[in-house]
């Protein structure tokens, strides 16, 4: 698992990419078609066609960072539809988790304070 913070901008690829390109044609990609600065510390998600898998590209100050997940079943439950959708770090984590960032419970619950003495 990769650790994201909370104030990291997140930006995705809406559509489908070529998962042999490497990290100068995603660098190319994050200038071109997501019209960012791929030196600024976001972090950039693709996704290949079949939506069996993920990679992400950083930079962390001294060189760039590519991930590759590719899920042992399944696929991808959930991408954004248009490229304006905001991400945040929870949701990019339920996505890498082939969870659905829609159908989120309440992450807590408040105790029932008839089974709290139990816990004790």
């Amino acid at each position: 698992m990769i650790q994201l913070a909370p104030q990291q901008s997140i930006f995705m690829q809406v559509h489908a990419i070529d998962f042999r390109k490497g990290i100068d044609a995603l660098v190319g990609i994050c200038r071109g078609k997501l019209k960012q600065n791929p030196f600024s510390g976001a972090v950039f998600a693709f996704r290949n066609k079949k939506g069996t898998a993920i990679k992400l590209l950083c930079f962390d100050g001294s060189g760039f960072w590519l991930m590759h997940k590719r899920f042992s079943r399944g696929t991808l439950r959930h991408w954004p539809k248009n490229q304006d959708e905001r991400i945040c770090t929870t949701v990019l984590l339920i996505i890498l988790n082939q969870g659905q960032p829609g159908f989120i419970e309440k992450p807590w619950r408040p105790l029932d304070a008839s089974n709290a003495s139990r816990v004790l």
